[in-house]
């Protein structure tokens, strides 16, 4: 087996993309721009207006040009990979990162099944980001970290139960160890922040799959994780939220280091959970559990119920105590409020 994955594929190159770079390193005027690459002034403007569409905060200062608002760098394929180690990157058959994607969990689902090795798919825009229920995430340009990961299992599609959690927990895991000690993982797939207010997200995770019934199955892994939120969209989520640059005191980790530190969280988990399923990691979730002993909200297709949350079954099922009794709900057929610590 081979030590490392197979090199990373170039990231496709665009106008926008050399428009930014250059921005990365100081500030330039249009009139530089617009020799630089051969278009107009008016060219130019355009694609800076696209950048500042796609979330990239730039300014325009009389007698500098233009700047960014804030420091920003790109996603860096070798930086990524130099910082995994060996035996990280031996379970790695690629790792690509696109410019602009719809969705990079869509499109690892498109292509064919992969292997036990893990294909990897970056992005540092997704115009087509979504969540657990179809919610949509928003995605700025450059500003956080969209991620995914394909691997193949054998012995079907009922292998992949709790395999959200699992994926949770070592992305929890991972934070912590760069820092975020106040990250949490909410039940069953939201990275959270507890402050006095409740809980804020940070990042979310999606799992899907597919594959035969009793045979060789795919699962596909994606995160996204606020790092840097520019205020336009900011204004536009309806949600308590957080990013990594509100919880760290110094500056937070470059997304290179990020994703490293996820990339070798959940390669090691996926393999602990491909010989052992769920149960070694049932008492590593509930260190790090938002819910425990808090008042929830259980809606379901027959109202809501309210409850006190109390960890989870051995296959990843939310208990709550509703009325004196202990019952038991899955992921799909219950959405979850914290409203408070009991």
């Amino acid at each position: 087996m081979s030590s490392s994955p197979a090199p990373p594929r170039p990231t496709t190159q665009s106008p926008e993309r050399a428009l930014l770079q250059r921005l990365i390193e100081g500030p330039v005027s249009g009139d530089a721009l617009a020799q630089a690459s051969g278009q107009t002034r008016a060219a130019v403007w355009k694609r800076i207006e696209l950048l500042r569409e796609a979330g990239v905060p730039i300014v325009a200062r009389p007698g500098i040009g233009y700047a960014l608002a804030q420091p920003l760098a790109l996603l860096d394929a070798d930086a990524i990979l130099d910082a995994l180690g060996p035996a990280d990157r031996a379970r790695m058959a690629s790792l690509e990162i696109a410019w602009t994607i719809d969705s990079t969990n869509a499109e690892l689902l498109r292509r064919p099944m992969p292997g036990a090795n893990a294909e990897v798919l970056l992005a540092e825009r997704q115009t087509g980001g979504r969540g657990r229920r179809g919610r949509s995430w928003q995605s700025p340009l450059a500003a956080h970290l969209y991620l995914s990961l394909q691997r193949g299992f054998d012995g079907g599609l009922a292998r992949l139960g709790g395999l959200s959690l699992v994926a949770g927990v070592a992305a929890v895991e991972a934070l912590r160890a760069l820092g975020i000690e106040a990250v949490r993982l909410k039940w069953p797939n939201d990275l959270v922040v507890v402050d006095a207010d409740g809980l804020r997200k940070l990042g979310g995770i999606l799992v899907e799959g597919g594959g035969e019934h009793a045979g060789p199955v795919r699962a596909v892994l994606g995160i996204g994780v606020n790092v840097r939120m520019p205020e336009a969209q900011a204004a536009a989520i309806d949600q308590p939220w957080t990013d990594l640059a509100s919880c760290c005191a110094d500056a937070p980790p470059t997304r290179d280091a990020l994703a490293a530190a996820l990339l070798g969280a959940w390669l090691q988990a996926l393999d602990l959970f491909d010989r052992e399923g769920l149960a070694p990691f049932r008492d590593r979730y509930a260190r790090i559990d938002a819910l425990d002993g808090a008042a929830v909200d259980i809606h379901t297709g027959n109202g809501t119920l309210r409850g006190i949350a109390a960890g989870i079954e051995d296959d990843g099922a939310l208990r709550v105590h509703v009325d004196g009794a202990l019952r038991v709900f899955h992921a799909g057929e219950v959405s979850v409020r914290r409203e408070g610590i009991a």
